[in-house]
């Protein structure tokens, strides 16, 4: 089964395709890091959609989501912007953890995978 590798690098690549799946890296906030866990889950979402879209896929196919916060106290905002976002009836199979991330100022990473 062909395997394809979108945006790689010598340390990660982007997305991975394997036949009809779709598995994005972690993304954090480029633009509103240092900001809200609020701003940053807006820009990841919209970062993962645009992702997606490159693998031919979208996130009504969503099949798993992994998000990392730095800080619980603010799982209910980050679930504010989620829920907003991810497409009621075509939700994922989910975990949230706390956990330090690659720099102090990213709140929230999150990862997902997707069917084409």
């Amino acid at each position: 089964m062909r395997i394809e590798r979108l945006e790689a690098g010598p340390r990660m690549s982007r997305a991975v395709v394997h036949g009809s799946t779709v598995y994005l890296a972690g993304v954090v906030a480029d633009k509103t890091a240092g900001e809200s866990v609020t701003k940053q889950t807006q820009e990841i979402l919209s970062t993962i959609d645009g992702h997606l879209a490159k693998a031919g896929t979208d996130k009504s196919k969503l099949l798993s989501a992994t998000i990392y916060i730095t800080d619980i106290s603010t799982f209910h905002d980050m679930n504010a912007v989620w829920d907003v976002w991810v497409l009621p009836g075509s939700t994922p199979a989910r975990a949230t953890v706390e956990a330090q991330l690659g720099g102090t100022e990213y709140t929230v990473e999150i990862m997902v995978i997707a069917a084409k």
